[in-house]
């Protein structure tokens, strides 16, 4: 019986995955990741890495972040504490959503998750204090593919729900998007 629930989303390759949680009167058991229900959404490489952020401060925002090829990235995120806006930007030069981003709201209690495809950015902004996320991703980390956009970049026009009250210094950092901005060639 499959325990995920998968959602196609208006760009191309980025689904909604939502889990069927067993309860009871103990509580409930989820499934978080499962490669052969997965499959069926793209997602066709070994999990490389599983990863966990917590964000202790309401209105922070952390991304967008992405690798470059050959280190491109599929990203499973779930929030497993609090409350999220959970954003993925489309890089891949040659889609026709190409800069086009989608957000959805991922919690503790709604038990969805955002399944992002290589060639794309990520970044959430939290909406309650203590978030607790787990990614996980079909790379692993390298340092020199990574690669980032301004959260509050102009071309994009990302309308973050509630004010921003904190960026890393990191983040901050990334150059603004320009018109030789070509993309990610998968």
């Amino acid at each position: 019986m499959n325990r995920l629930l998968i959602t196609d989303l208006p760009l191309s390759g980025l689904k909604r995955i939502t889990r069927q949680p067993l309860g009871d009167a103990r509580g409930f058991f989820s499934r978080l990741f499962c490669a052969e229900e997965l499959t069926s959404a793209g997602w066709c490489k070994p999990m490389a890495q599983t990863n966990f952020s917590f964000t202790a401060q309401q209105g922070t925002v952390r991304g967008l972040h992405y690798q470059n090829p050959p280190d491109a990235e599929m990203k499973l995120i779930s929030c497993q504490r609090g409350k999220i806006w959970d954003v993925a930007v489309d890089l891949r030069a040659d889609s026709p959503t190409f800069l086009h981003w989608y957000a959805e709201i991922l919690s503790a209690d709604n038990h969805l998750a955002l399944l992002i495809p290589e060639g794309f950015a990520h970044g959430f902004q939290t909406l309650t204090d203590n978030c607790e996320l787990l990614y996980f991703n079909s790379a692993n980390y390298v340092p020199s593919s990574e690669g980032g956009l301004r959260s509050d970049d102009p071309i994009l026009g990302i309308k973050w729900p509630i004010p921003v009250t904190l960026r890393s210094e990191r983040d901050q950092e990334h150059p603004l998007l320009t018109t030789q901005f070509s993309g990610i060639n998968l």
